[in-house]
């Protein structure tokens, strides 16, 4: 591990990450030490290169306190976004979390015995191309999908692994940097939590639209994933009695009525029978034909917006149990078909007026992130910074300059 001046510093790092522009007396009171003691670490964190000093806090009354942030180009994550389909790996900057740039490569999950070796090549290559220098690179943050269990490191879904060992492990031999993975759903939570909608707020629900309906959870103010992490499979509540397979193998589940795939699926059926739209055919990439339905929507299309809408009302039914269970006060709507903004707002409106308990229903607004398809790749960034004052350095050398 390190010291407990590496661990104090690794600390004010953290919140300068998450609060961007603090004071001294602010940081102090985050990492629950001394002003002095936190002074004397932000000045050495100055001479060390890694923050700088922001000038002073606007007056409101005796002594304005010197604020302080980190410095930009100084410490990286390589943030990565998995789905079923593809994964996108990003370099952000902690200094703001801004994405510095992307690459999108095509990653089947499903039945790909080898997936977990081309992705560890693929993210060697990116980091290779970045010439970003590996001891700037604080951490790897994985989004993915299926039963994350994060304590073994082990994803039940996707990602097969030989036995004795983890796909954390695997990684960090290979890429030579430390590794955090966790379900997409809850990544994305994590996101609107620490940077996003649901920053400042202390129960909350991030709905997952994506090519299933994950579910994020912020409970009491902490990220919560139940005893080995599988909570959230909000896809999976039995809703329906259409007779639907869903990816799960039971049938009926919400997923087989609102992801983006059955999105995709029903506009493709409907205009090869006929149905007039401004959509005249869909692109055989999966990823694209959802950009193109929500952009026809967005765009006043009669049918996409029905579609849409019907997709939209029934994630409301499911809510209306969530909400009835949680009493959450504030539901997010994020990820890939959150792009369609406000269109989502009146449609799941209309199922929660319907199927919720008005007194209940009064006390949880709804709102559409303004992430989208980026949310993960904050989220799994965020998922570093998180445990950028815990991680152990597992026999590599301690990262960004702070010393041991």
């Amino acid at each position: 591990m390190f010291s407990k001046t590496g661990l104090y510093k690794r600390k004010i790092l953290k919140e300068l990450c998450f609060g961007n522009v603090l004071s001294g007396a602010e940081i102090s009171l985050r990492i629950e030490k001394s002003l002095p003691l936190t002074v004397r670490m932000l000045g050495e964190l100055i001479t060390e290169d890694l923050i700088e000093e922001k000038g002073y806090a606007p007056s409101s009354g005796g002594r304005r306190p010197q604020m302080y942030a980190l410095k930009p180009g100084k410490m990286y994550v390589v943030s990565v976004a998995m789905d079923q389909f593809v994964t996108r790996i990003g370099l952000i900057d902690m200094y703001s979390c801004d994405i510095i740039y992307t690459e999108k490569i095509s990653l089947p999950l499903l039945n790909n015995r080898d997936a977990l070796g081309l992705l560890a090549d693929q993210l060697n290559r990116f980091i290779d191309n970045s010439q970003i220098a590996r001891n700037k690179i604080i951490g790897m943050g994985i989004g993915m999908p299926g039963f994350v269990d994060v304590g073994k490191g082990i994803n039940y879904s996707f990602l097969e692994i030989k036995t004795g060992t983890n796909i954390v492990d695997f990684l960090e031999n290979q890429v030579g940097i430390p590794v955090h993975i966790d379900n997409d759903s809850s990544l994305i939570a994590l996101a609107e939590f620490r940077l996003g909608a649901a920053h400042g707020r202390r129960n909350v629900m991030v709905i997952n639209i994506n090519w299933g309906i994950g579910l994020g959870l912020i409970l009491n103010g902490e990220l919560f994933r139940g005893c080995i992490g599988f909570a959230g499979e909000f896809s999976h509540i039995p809703l329906f009695l259409n007779n639907k397979l869903c990816s799960c193998g039971k049938s009926g589940c919400l997923e087989t009525e609102t992801s983006m795939l059955v999105l995709v699926e029903k506009a493709g059926e409907a205009l090869r029978n006929g149905r007039v739209s401004t959509i005249k055919e869909l692109p055989e990439d999966f990823e694209e034909a959802c950009h193109t339905i929500i952009n026809a929507a967005i765009g006043g299309d009669t049918f996409a917006v029905e579609l849409l809408s019907e997709v939209a009302y029934n994630i409301g039914r499911g809510i209306a149990i969530l909400i009835h269970v949680l009493n959450p006060e504030l539901i997010v709507l994020s990820g890939r078909g959150a792009s369609a903004g406000k269109l989502w707002l009146a449609p799941v409106q209309q199922a929660l007026n319907r199927y919720c308990i008005p007194r209940l229903a009064a006390q949880s607004e709804l709102t559409v992130s303004t992430f989208n398809n980026r949310a993960e790749l904050i989220g799994s960034a965020a998922l570093v910074i998180e445990n950028y004052d815990k991680q152990p350095v597992k026999n590599m050398a301690e990262r960004v300059l702070v010393k041991p």
